[in-house]
């Protein structure tokens, strides 16, 4: 590719457009991107009101989320394996082209006794998305150069952030007024129209593993899962990297809330509207914060560690607030807030995992990654739905989830201070 000058930025709109203009494949894999991401809290709202019609429960919510979360737990590590065996456009592709048939049974739901069904192809669509997810964060670096991943990386953030924002808006307000069973047909659309501009990428061929003597272990991708682990041991910073999602994960209840809120809290017997709105400001915020970030921060290393620390203690602030805000308003102002500094965990680790893995680990690494995040958030979705169910005050519920941000942010805090002493003992012994 041709030489860009200036030098690309996450602040510069013209740095945006250069992409956009030199990296179609790259282009054409954020536009899919766009498109499914937009149909998919089309998805969240429909099944959503759909939950409340069928049950009225707040667990029932918690067992749709929990349902998304269990497949990248269990089948997260032999996704990793796929991705990196396998060409990643034809696992997203296929993954596209199967969920337009799964979401288009949800249409066939309408008594309370068939709510299993609602579980089910939960379980099955975030299979196929455990498949699809790291094949595409793993073909980013094999479309763009190095120095074009944190603008990618933030486009992404900030694609995902936006859709969200717009997606839950809209898919609230068609859930409301014409039905779930419209925003359900829409997304499934979505996935059939990503499809079609993934078959027009040209993905760079990754690395084969090397080849060992056949054998079980080897067929079924064990000998793959080992050596993948043992990467992540050997390399400190890989490792404490796979965690930051995590440690926003153990207050992933939070989600839980913003439904119980915007259709309980705040409203008597919601249609989706109100949890529409506070999905949307999540997503404003999201989009925003990795931008505001980098500004303040810087893009450099160093800049984006200090960030993520910050940000765990934006969010426990915000959502402190947000669990005594007296009207939806307020409410929405905090969600806002607390995702500005959420969406930084996300940008900020994915960017700096992709600039240290070698390619022919990527895929397992970020299915690792994703395992964890997954097994946290159900974890927290599990007892969140519990303490609602048996009555605990669903203020008080978020206030201690909001709590729960300020663990993993002194904890990364204290990595930085150490990674920092050990610097200036190196340069003091030099």
């Amino acid at each position: 590719m041709p030489s860009i000058n200036p030098p690309l930025s996450v602040n510069n709109w013209q740095s945006y457009r250069t992409l956009f203009k030199t990296n179609p494949q790259f282009t054409r894999l954020w536009l899919a991107g766009v498109i499914s991401q937009f149909g998919n809290w089309f998805n969240y709202i429909a099944i959503f009101v759909l939950l409340q019609e069928l049950t009225g429960s707040g667990m029932a919510v918690s067992w749709f989320l929990i349902a998304k979360f269990i497949p990248t737990s269990v089948l997260g590590p032999v996704a990793g394996v796929i991705a990196d065996r396998f060409p990643r456009k034809m696992i997203m592709l296929g993954c596209d082209l199967l969920r337009v048939g799964v979401v288009l049974s949800f249409l066939f739901i309408h008594r309370a006794e068939h709510v299993w069904i609602v579980y089910t192809l939960a379980l099955i669509q975030e299979s196929l998305w455990t498949f699809a997810d790291p094949a595409r964060r793993a073909s980013i670096p094999n479309l763009c150069r190095r120095e074009e991943l944190n603008l990618a990386n933030a486009l992404g953030g900030a694609t995902w952030s936006v859709m969200l924002a717009f997606g839950a808006a809209l898919g609230g307000f068609t859930t409301a007024y014409f039905g779930w069973q419209t925003a359900i047909v829409l997304d499934a659309a979505t996935f059939l129209i990503s499809a079609l501009l993934i078959n027009t990428i040209r993905i760079p061929p990754h690395r084969n593993l090397k080849k060992s003597a056949p054998s079980l272990a080897g067929y079924l991708g064990l000998t793959d899962l080992k050596e993948g682990f043992h990467y992540v041991v050997r390399h400190k910073e890989v490792a404490i990297l796979l965690l930051v999602k995590s440690g926003w994960a153990l207050s992933g209840g939070i989600l839980v809330m913003l439904t119980i809120f915007g259709e309980q809290v705040f409203s008597n017997g919601g249609q989706g509207g109100n949890s529409g709105i506070l999905y949307s400001c999540r997503g404003i915020g999201a989009a925003l914060g990795p931008l505001l970030a980098w500004r303040f921060f810087g893009e450099n290393k160093e800049g984006m560690g200090k960030a993520i620390g910050a940000s765990f203690f934006v969010s426990s602030a915000s959502y402190i607030c947000f669990s005594m805000s007296p009207n939806l308003a307020w409410a929405a102002l905090f969600v806002f807030c607390g995702h500005l500094g959420g969406a930084v965990q996300w940008v900020f680790s994915t960017t700096l995992l992709q600039k240290i893995v070698k390619d022919h680990f990527r895929g397992r690494v970020f299915a690792a990654e994703m395992t964890l995040v997954t097994l946290v958030l159900s974890l927290s979705t599990y007892f969140t739905g519990a303490a609602l169910e048996n009555g605990v005050e669903p203020r008080l519920v978020v206030l201690r989830l909001a709590l729960l941000f300020l663990l993993p942010g002194t904890l990364w805090l204290l990595y930085l201070r150490g990674g920092e002493k050990k610097q200036q003992r190196k340069i003091k012994n030099e």
